[in-house]
């Protein structure tokens, strides 16, 4: 599995599938310059992941503790 398909897993494992719904199915993670992103249907800009993997699943187990629409 490549590292985007990982953080994508990481996002439905952390979120789990009724919490989560179409905005994770069809999430768009991908790394660019500023590193890693993640952009959800209904969001008009990308959120920031973080540079390195780790970080990217740290982002993500926030954004979940938090209910920023992911729960």
């Amino acid at each position: 599995m490549d590292e985007t398909g990982e953080l994508r897993k990481y996002l439905l494992d952390v979120i789990g599938k009724e919490g989560c719904g179409v905005s994770c199915s069809e999430a768009d993670i991908f790394k660019d310059e500023e590193g890693w992103k993640m952009m959800l249907e209904g969001f008009m800009e990308p959120w920031y992941l973080g540079k390195t993997v780790s970080e990217a699943r740290a982002t993500i187990k926030e954004y979940a503790s938090q209910g920023f629409g992911l729960a």
